[in-house]
């Protein structure tokens, strides 16, 4: 698939703002593999594989196992996750897919017992992240990785 465009070359000063924003989410203190997990999923929902490959590779890097990333799509059935990254995996399902049904009132309850407010809010702009890029990357076919690494 051949790259449509450049998003950071076509409009630097707002992918400058972008990229803070990123940078913001990554520092905002919610635990790191949870947040690979998120960005995982909600790659995974968008049909994002540049960004799936790249979070995947990184939740590798930073100690995620191999059978967790495998079994992030079918998380509802798999045992091995914490209801915290449960909790932040149905977050990140409902939240990708907004326009399906909205946040049910339960699903909300649900997630504020194991995320404060401000966690939630937090765990919510990470998810509003994760799609922005996946909403650059499919589009435009953001070159990805391993097409890159066979055209050297």
């Amino acid at each position: 698939m051949k790259q449509r465009l450049q998003f950071f070359g076509a409009a630097p000063e707002i992918m400058k703002a972008v990229s803070a924003l990123n940078k913001a989410v990554d520092e905002c203190g919610l635990e790191e593999g949870l947040l690979h997990l998120v960005k995982l999923r909600a790659s995974q929902i968008n049909g994002c594989s540049y960004c799936v490959d790249m979070h995947s590779r990184e939740a590798r890097r930073d100690g995620e196992t191999e059978q967790r990333l495998y079994l992030v799509s079918a998380w509802k059935e798999s045992p091995l996750f914490s209801e915290r990254e449960r909790a932040a995996l149905a977050w990140t399902d409902v939240v990708t897919k907004i326009a399906d049904s909205g946040v049910p009132d339960d699903l909300y309850a649900r997630t504020l017992e194991h995320f404060s407010e401000e966690e939630l809010v937090k765990l919510s702009v990470a998810i509003g992240m994760i799609n922005t890029w996946n909403r650059l990357c499919v589009p435009f076919h953001a070159i990805h990785p391993v097409a890159a690494a066979k055209a050297a």
